[in-house]
């Protein structure tokens, strides 16, 4: 084996032991002296929550106690400044008992409203918190942080209420909510029988929400007797909640004790999709009712949720201490601006909630596309774990096979679909998915890669899935050219495009972000400078879009022929600098050709100093695109035939785009998915570009 795949065995040991060190990490921090003031927690769940300092913007520290104990050592307790409790669980006795016992401060912390893709009781870790110095949110019982902000004013600018405004449309746009693993609602799950249709939210069973809510088992009760005999023959469905639905807990609703003419929704569906069918809504303490009431919604409360008391709901019960009438969007930017605390998974810094909802509406996105069941076929084993990601869903499952008609065969049995690396496909693989009416998905590497290269075992940051060719063949459509055809029609996105288009020249990011400032050739100044890219002879986007050019050497001429008095840099693909790939030329090829021969600079730097990019399918054209810089197309690159490069070849199925922002729109923000291999999790362009960022070195040095 090579020395390249002895490194790839040692960082996959180095991933595995990553969770054992960081608990040993843990338990000898337990040992180590206190020297400065920090905030003491007192539940080991709680060490489980990534980024806890960040999100409190404090120092912090595990500290272990039962019940009332807390175990001291040397130093701790001089310099407990202040405790932190999760909300109102038997957990944080220690932590009250110790802040009446010390008379200092108590914060409660709780899940935020927009949490993670999951369910937090699977293990997955939360994007927004709530800290709450006063009580918590679903205490009606007392006054809370975010209470008090509803009771005050001034608070309410213009600038916080468009903030407010903009995140409710996205929220609705991608059917967000605390979860979201779940699909969306099939059309027509409540039928539209012509009659009033009411849903009744149920809850789990020793839910503090409940309790401190102002209600009981009872209230549910008379949550549903009240809703038949309001709306007489009306249909009515009681939605049952998702950790019921996963095992993991009871609600207070069962199938076997309803009327006859109530009906139950045992299904996970996105809360959102489900809520539009809907007409009115009946709940106790539930976040779904505040999410009916972002879509219009009529809203009976019969507990006292954060959202009740201040004129959006029809409340059965009053809380003498909101006084405040209030609109639905200063609600919203009490709880989910204000009082809310995001941190972004990927880069592990506070955030706004912009940033979390576009990182939600991706994961959403993604997790969505990998539903159900793909049979990958042809994965050398070291891709297998890359394909497990990138494929990964709360509701999908993977094989690998490596029998083209067997793993057909199964997907056609589980309704699936076959995955396949895009240059490993043969036609008659293609043609056998069509025989049997299952779905063929090409694998990729994106267009952003890594810092470092594939054929060193270096895992990909981006990959697409292609489900009608894929971007470096010409010769048959690819969703990227047919998302292309339709157009971009966000202003948004195109917006997001355009800033993206300048970090990543700022920032000197490519594809595989290798190299230096070594090996950059004097240049003259009389002379028109042209780079031209040197590939992997071998590689499928040469196979597939050279159009009768294969090799480096063919392209080079071709180059000399159209631009003689050019002064030519020629730079080595870094793969076949590597030696890991075919295409090297000796300096004997060029000589004639090429004026400069370059191999371990950064094309970063390159594009820098060239006025014109010459390529067969590189994207590098790409990338010189992004920088202003012209470039000449010799073979069939996903982006020639738009009307924004010089084409040797003529694209029919292509049409002229407005500008190089929909290109970047297309190819970097909807096409790829991104994935944080830290965090095991999808991400967004804009995360991950900006955690790429930070592990480059200074493009100007």
């Amino acid at each position: 084996m090579s020395p390249r795949y002895y490194g790839y065995i040692l960082r996959q040991m180095c991933q595995r032991l990553a969770p054992a060190v960081r608990l040993a990490r843990r338990a000898l921090a337990l040992l180590r002296p206190q020297e400065g003031p920090y905030w003491g927690y007192f539940s080991f769940w709680m060490q489980r929550t990534p980024s806890l300092e960040v999100f409190l913007e404090r120092d912090v520290r595990y500290v272990p106690a039962f019940k009332k104990t807390v175990f001291w050592n040397s130093g701790l307790e001089q310099h407990c400044c202040g405790v932190i409790a999760w909300g109102l669980k038997p957990s944080g006795m220690a932590a009250e008992h110790l802040a009446r016992e010390k008379g200092i401060p108590l914060l409660r912390l709780e899940d935020g409203f927009l949490r993670s893709l999951d369910l937090g009781v699977k293990g997955a870790h939360p994007y927004a918190l709530v800290a709450d110095d006063t009580g918590i949110y679903y205490d009606a019982t007392h006054p809370s942080q975010l209470e008090n902000i509803l009771n005050s004013e001034g608070w309410q600018t213009p600038e916080l209420l468009d903030e407010a405004r903009s995140a409710i449309d996205a929220i609705l746009l991608h059917n967000l909510s605390k979860y979201n693993h779940a699909p969306d609602a099939a059309s027509g799950l409540i039928p539209d029988n012509g009659r009033p249709r009411i849903l009744v939210l149920d809850q789990t069973r020793g839910d503090l929400s409940v309790s401190l809510g102002l209600a009981d088992a009872g209230t549910f009760a008379n949550m549903l007797e009240a809703a038949m005999r309001e709306h007489p023959g009306a249909d009515i469905w009681i939605k049952t909640h998702p950790d019921v639905l996963s095992g993991k807990k009871q609600g207070f609703f069962k199938a076997d004790s309803l009327p006859a003419s109530v009906h139950l929704l045992a299904c996970d569906v996105s809360p959102l999709s489900l809520l539009r069918q809907a007409d009115e809504v009946y709940c106790v303490t539930s976040q779904m009712g505040f999410e009916a009431l972002l879509l219009g919604k009529k809203v009976h409360c019969f507990g006292m949720p954060f959202y009740a008391g201040w004129g959006l709901t029809d409340d059965r019960q009053q809380c003498e201490r909101r006084k405040a009438r209030r609109t639905l969007e200063e609600v919203f930017a009490a709880a989910y601006i204000l009082y809310s605390r995001y941190v972004h998974p990927v880069t592990g810094r506070r955030c706004k909630i912009m940033d979390i909802i576009r990182l939600l509406a991706e994961q959403r996105r993604r997790n969505e596309q990998n539903r159900g069941f793909h049979a990958c076929l042809g994965f050398r084993l070291w891709k297998h774990e890359q394909a497990r990601a990138f494929l990964a869903s709360t509701g999908g499952r993977q094989s690998f096979f490596s029998s083209a008609e067997k793993a057909v065969a199964r997907a056609r049995e589980e309704k699936g679909s076959v995955v396949a690396w895009s240059s490993k496909t043969p036609d008659s693989l293609a043609d056998l998915c069509r025989q049997n009416n299952v779905p063929l998905l090409r694998m990729e590497d994106g267009f952003i890669r890594s810092k470092g290269l594939g054929s060193d075992f270096i895992r990909p940051g981006s990959l697409v899935l292609d489900d009608l060719g894929i971007y470096y063949n010409p010769e048959h459509p690819s969703r990227l050219e047919r998302i292309l055809s339709d157009g971009i029609q966000d202003p948004e996105l195109l917006k997001s495009a355009r800033i993206l288009r300048d970090e990543l020249c700022s920032a000197g990011i490519t594809k595989y972000n290798v190299g230096s400032m070594a090996d950059i050739p004097d240049l003259p100044s009389d002379r028109t400078i042209v780079l031209v890219p040197g590939q992997v002879e071998d590689d499928a986007s040469v196979r597939r879009g050279g159009c009768g050019i294969a090799s480096n050497l063919e392209l080079l001429k071709a180059v000399r022929m159209a631009r003689p008095d050019a002064f030519i840099v020629y730079k080595e693909h870094p793969d076949v600098t590597s030696g890991n790939r075919k295409g090297a030329l000796s300096d004997s090829d060029v000589f004639g050709l090429a004026d400069a021969f370059v191999r371990r600079a950064s094309i970063s730097h390159l594009y820098a100093i060239c006025h014109e990019i010459h390529t067969l399918t590189s994207q590098s054209g790409f990338e010189a695109l992004l920088r202003g810089l012209p470039v000449c197309t010799y073979g069939g690159p996903f982006y020639a035939g738009w009307g924004l490069t010089s084409d040797r070849i003529s694209f029919p199925r292509r049409r002229t785009l407005n500008s190089v922002d929909e290109l970047v729109a297309a190819a970097l923000l909807v096409y790829p998915a991104y994935y944080d291999w830290d965090q095991g999790c999808f991400t967004d362009c804009t995360a991950f570009l900006e955690k790429l960022k930070h592990s480059l070195p200074d493009p100007k040095v």
